[in-house]
């Protein structure tokens, strides 16, 4: 499986289309990232399926998680 990924992912707030890459060589990972159209918060999780050769990528506004 290739360790970096381009995606393109909608904000969850504004919708304003973001490019982001996905580095896999670390494992799932739980992070967050700022829009640059409205400067808010993005939610991003990241799920590795080494046996799968995939990527699960979860985004949502940081007010949208259940504690």
């Amino acid at each position: 499986m290739k360790n970096y990924v381009e995606k393109r992912v909608s904000c969850p707030h504004c919708g304003h289309k973001i490019g982001i890459t996905l580095d896999s060589s670390n494992g799932s990972q739980d992070f967050y990232d700022d829009c640059p159209a409205c400067c808010r918060a993005i939610h991003l999780n990241m799920q590795v399926d080494e046996q799968h050769k995939t990527i699960n990528l979860y985004i949502d506004a940081d007010d949208e998680q259940i504690f």
